[in-house]
């Protein structure tokens, strides 16, 4: 690992060059080779998963805001961000012939990257950036989306659990069914590191996702969630909220779109699982009608995730690439993700989205309901004689009551 002379930490010194070149007229070109991947250097604000940087102040000498510290700060939070991409290398899926996810796990991917977010912010904060030296919270979250059976995150076994809803080796998979996988995953696991940290909540109003319509996330049910997933006591568990949405037929309906951008100034933001159609990528943040992203579609080796081993190099798990797409191109199918640390939280995010939702002139994106039934796709059984195993009802078609 690189160390500095003077003994910082190779990421300081790395961020001290990045000012001494911006303070010298420098271009942030030079380190990170946008070329393409910055068509136009906009002034607007850049919300980055709750976070704002300011790259442009009335009177800055340059006219170039990526030479700003406000957006030096913004590459640094972005390039913490863990990427997860395409593998090739890894033991067969089951009994397939599948040793590489390339071409069809966008989806897949995508959502290994949201879910590894909020497991970063809830063990190391939103304001964790990556060092030289990681500390062992982070090579645990890591080790979670290996790419074998052992790792409980890892594609093979969210295609192991997402069966009944049609994952598949070799198939592409949308966003509703990519939610509902996850909560099997994360509620009937056996890895106690991964079940200790947060419970999940879907926020869905009807039968199978893909009707449309604004979905209600009902108070009530997320605090009976967060009250068994503590085992009735009075600390309110951290949840992770996934709320799949259609919003147009092949594109989002133009009334969405600043709603969508609102969700990113959220401090409970995880960004969308999206992109355009048939191609998923993680949206992260929003700047004016541009919409950032880390891509999955980049094929890497694998990497062996030998539990307990620190000299694993991780590298190829953050992106040092900025990439932006216009907002009103992405596919209408889609799902938000947002993390709430405890109630205090969840309350937070409750009044911003009811706020939202009087912004929304009648066309929300979802709805908050104080009172309400627990839908019954997935029982929750505390008498479940075999607690590691999925219940039958996963293995099912589900049947949602109507909110």
């Amino acid at each position: 690992r690189k160390k500095s002379s003077s003994g910082r930490n190779y990421y300081d010194s790395w961020r001290a060059a990045v000012r001494r070149v911006i303070m010298n007229g420098g271009s942030m070109r030079r380190i990170w080779g946008f070329g393409r991947m910055w068509a136009s250097a906009s002034k607007g604000d850049i919300w980055l998963l709750g976070v704002c940087y300011q790259v442009f102040h009335e009177g800055d000498d340059s006219s170039d805001p990526t030479q700003s510290e406000g957006f030096a700060a913004f590459v640094e939070d972005l390039s913490s961000r863990i990427w997860i991409t395409y593998r090739r290398g890894f033991l067969p899926i089951e009994n397939s012939k599948y040793c590489s996810d390339a071409n069809w796990g966008c989806m897949l991917r995508s959502s290994q990257m949201l879910v590894a977010q909020a497991f970063l912010f809830h063990k190391l904060g939103r304001s964790w950036r990556k060092t030289s030296n990681q500390p062992h919270e982070y090579i645990e979250i890591l080790q979670l989306f290996g790419d074998s059976e052992e790792s409980p995150c890892s594609i093979h076994n969210l295609l192991q659990v997402g069966k009944a809803y049609g994952l598949a080796p070799g198939s592409w998979v949308g966003p509703y069914a990519m939610c509902r996988a996850w909560e099997c995953l994360m509620r009937y696991t056996d890895c106690g590191f991964l079940t200790s940290m947060m419970t999940l909540y879907v926020v869905s109003g009807d039968g199978d996702g893909e009707r449309g319509g604004a979905p209600v996330l009902c108070v009530e049910d997320v605090s009976r969630r967060c009250s068994e997933f503590g085992r009735g006591q009075d600390n309110w568990a951290p949840v992770l909220l996934l709320v799949p949405l259609v919003l147009g037929l092949e594109k989002v309906n133009p009334r969405y779109l600043p709603l969508l951008s609102a969700t990113f100034t959220f401090p409970q933001s995880l960004g969308i699982l999206g992109g355009r159609p048939g191609v998923s990528t993680y949206i992260i943040g929003i700047q004016d009608e541009k919409a950032y992203y880390l891509d999955p579609h980049e094929v890497q080796q694998v990497v062996d995730m030998k539990k307990g081993d620190i000299d694993i190099d991780f590298s190829s798990y953050h992106c040092n690439v900025v990439r932006n797409m216009p907002l009103d191109s992405i596919d209408s199918s889609l799902a938000i993700g947002f993390y709430c640390r405890g109630k205090r939280e969840f309350d937070d995010f409750c009044i911003r989205a009811s706020e939202l939702i009087e912004q929304s002139n009648g066309a929300p994106l979802f709805t908050v309901s104080k009172a309400g039934d627990e839908k019954r796709g997935i029982r929750m059984d505390d008498d479940d004689d075999d607690e590691g195993a999925l219940p039958e009802n996963c293995e099912n078609e589900d049947e949602w009551q109507l909110l």
